[in-house]
């Protein structure tokens, strides 16, 4: 009896080490799954809106879109009121522009480019400084709080502009000052295009720094901010590997393109094509930014770009 318990308690063990190495084995590892890079940079994105561009549709007072307003209050906290400017026979999502005045003055020498921007599909909020004294320093966050500004309009369901704002193609515009402010602002991540308009900035002249695509619209006789101390300089410090131009207003003073006048339809045409291009991605636009003979008009006395896009 005791050889059979022992044969049998023999047996179980084998049987079980037996079960036990069946499953002892290492599996081999799973393959790691791909990661999901998620949605890439846009920037081949197309937000092509409206007809195709000609130079007679661009040197006239408005584009293809009716253009509605808003007043903004001198209350607002971070800038000075203003504008707000946006179509109204379109629909989707825009891009936005913010617009600032120089020195000691004030939204009504820079509201020209309100009406003018929006009636070619942008949203734009032309405003006042909180003083005539602001720095560039200061223009260039005012200029940000006015986009700030715009896009929670445009997320709140009670405003006019409900929806209509692309918060991630903004771009800004300033004059004198607020064109320095414009440069300071570019320097940084947040702006899709930028346009400074004979701007003046004496504690920087040096913006290396800038990717932001950079149209520079400088007037020839400025004696405020003359362009050789001002305008030229900062457009060349402006790297080579950044979208840039340069356009020069022939015979124009320091007021040559804030509010339009004569130069209205020039200074119109080249800078709602640079909104269009960089803001929209609208490559019909490049035709009257690249190649020769810009300077065959007379009110421009002189043009330079780099045209790598």
């Amino acid at each position: 009896m005791n050889k059979f318990i022992s044969k049998k308690l023999a047996f179980g063990a084998s049987v079980l080490l037996v079960s036990m190495s069946a499953f002892s084995f290492t599996p081999s590892p799973m393959p790691n799954p791909e990661p999901d890079p998620g949605p890439g940079p846009c920037e081949d994105c197309d937000f092509t809106r409206g007809p195709a561009p000609t130079s007679a549709s661009l040197e006239t007072s408005a584009g293809p879109y009716s253009v509605a307003s808003q007043s903004v209050s001198r209350s607002v906290s971070g800038f000075g009121g203003g504008t707000i400017y946006y179509p109204t026979n379109t629909t989707g999502t825009m891009g936005a522009i913010a617009v600032v005045p120089g020195f000691l003055l004030q939204e009504p020498f820079i509201d020209f480019w309100g009406p003018r921007l929006a009636s070619h599909g942008f949203v734009v909020i032309t405003i006042s400084a909180n003083s005539g004294n602001d720095s560039p320093t200061s223009r260039a966050a005012q200029l940000g709080r006015a986009l700030d500004y715009v896009i929670n309009q445009s997320n709140s369901g009670d405003s006019p502009i409900s929806g209509m704002v692309d918060g991630s193609r903004v771009g800004a515009i300033g004059w004198s000052l607020g064109g320095g402010g414009t440069l300071r602002l570019a320097s940084g991540e947040r702006l899709s295009a930028a346009i400074p308009i004979a701007p003046s900035d004496s504690s920087n002249n040096d913006f290396d720094q800038i990717k932001t695509p950079t149209l520079i619209i400088a007037c020839e006789n400025d004696t405020i901010a003359p362009v050789n101390i001002n305008s030229s300089p900062f457009y060349n410090s402006i790297p080579s590997t950044t979208d840039k131009a340069f356009l020069e207003v022939n015979n124009g003073s320091h007021f040559c393109a804030n509010d339009g006048g004569s130069n209205s339809d020039i200074v119109g045409k080249y800078g709602v094509s640079w909104m269009k291009r960089f803001i929209d991605n609208d490559t019909r636009y490049d035709q009257f930014l690249c190649g020769p003979d810009h300077a065959a008009p007379r009110a421009i006395s002189e043009y330079r770009e780099n045209c790598s896009y």
